[in-house]
């Protein structure tokens, strides 16, 4: 079985982001458990100084279920045409570890608006050396109540191409 890491970019108690990577997790085939972590907000910011031996306890949790997974996917929103800080300071507390090298890693949106944000994720993750798949999910939650969003996660279509999705980054895990 593979172990997949969801991520959501997003704080906000009722994200979109966090619904979505919550729903692939209900819609995992057998193959894969998708666990999904949830300490982006509790993580101090990175400072360099503080890495080695002096590496919070919050950040060391986040690269070891980094490294502990066979594949990591990230829902990210957009805010000012860019990543949310709070993603970022997540990835940069794995910038100088080993914990992304060669990482499978799939993107999903709960916006198709989210172009800037995208793109600049893309960015970071490949310069991190995540294995980046290109296979990406799209599930148009933005603007949506809590509600509503679950609604549309729990349509026969939505469900289907959570686990087709799933399945190819499995694929895409078993060959890297």
């Amino acid at each position: 079985m593979l172990n997949i890491l969801a991520i959501s970019g997003s704080l906000r108690a009722a994200s979109t982001n966090s619904a979505l990577v919550a729903a692939l997790a209900r819609n995992a085939p057998a193959s894969c458990r998708v666990t999904i972590y949830d300490g982006l907000g509790r993580l101090p910011i990175f400072n360099p100084d503080d890495e080695g031996e002096r590496t919070p306890l919050e950040a060391s949790e986040l690269i070891d279920a980094v490294t502990q997974a066979d594949g990591v996917i990230i829902s990210c929103p957009e805010y000012a045409h860019g990543v949310p800080g709070g993603l970022k300071n997540g990835l940069d507390w794995l910038v100088s570890r080993d914990a992304a090298v060669a990482k499978p890693a799939m993107l999903v949106h709960a916006s198709p608006r989210s172009l800037f944000a995208r793109a600049a994720l893309a960015e970071i993750v490949r310069t991190m050396s995540f294995a980046l798949c290109d296979d990406v999910l799209e599930i148009a939650l933005l603007g949506k109540k809590p509600p509503d969003v679950e609604a549309i996660l729990a349509e026969a279509e939505n469900r289907l191409a959570m686990r087709d999705a799933l399945n190819a980054f499995a694929d895409f895990i078993r060959a890297h």
